[in-house]
């Protein structure tokens, strides 16, 4: 494997790594939800051309180092949380193809459910 590559592939799965530890300051369900999108957009990206791939990896370079800051900004202590995540600027949602689109308003949708709640039943009968 030529250097270049190595470099690239260490590259990309230190990145993928950092993500998925900063998900750990995400409340639960967004970090799943972050979680699951990740694992698959790296998927979906392992045999793009050289320039995609650099704008794949500046993007989600800007998104670390985004949740970074503003998961370290929310101190366990803290009784209210600063909102996550930012705006798309229009310049950016006008360059995505129909494709990025279709996700970009999945993972919208996905991400604003109300919470889910875990139902937790008793048995009031002891089990013999």
């Amino acid at each position: 494997m030529p250097a270049s590559v190595s470099c690239h592939v260490s590259r990309v799965r230190a990145l993928y790594r950092k993500i998925l530890q900063l998900h750990r300051g995400l409340p639960l369900e967004l970090k799943a939800l972050g979680d699951q999108y990740v694992k698959e957009e790296f998927k979906r990206h392992r045999s793009v051309d050289r320039e995609e791939a650099q704008c794949f990896l500046q993007e989600w370079e800007s998104y670390a180092m985004m949740l970074g800051q503003q998961t370290n900004q929310n101190m366990p202590n803290s009784t209210s949380r600063p909102p996550l995540g930012s705006h798309l600027p229009e310049e950016k949602l006008d360059a995505l193809r129909d494709e990025q689109l279709g996700q970009l308003l999945e993972l919208m949708q996905e991400a604003t459910k109300p919470k889910r709640q875990f139902d937790v039943l008793d048995d009031p009968k002891p089990q013999s």
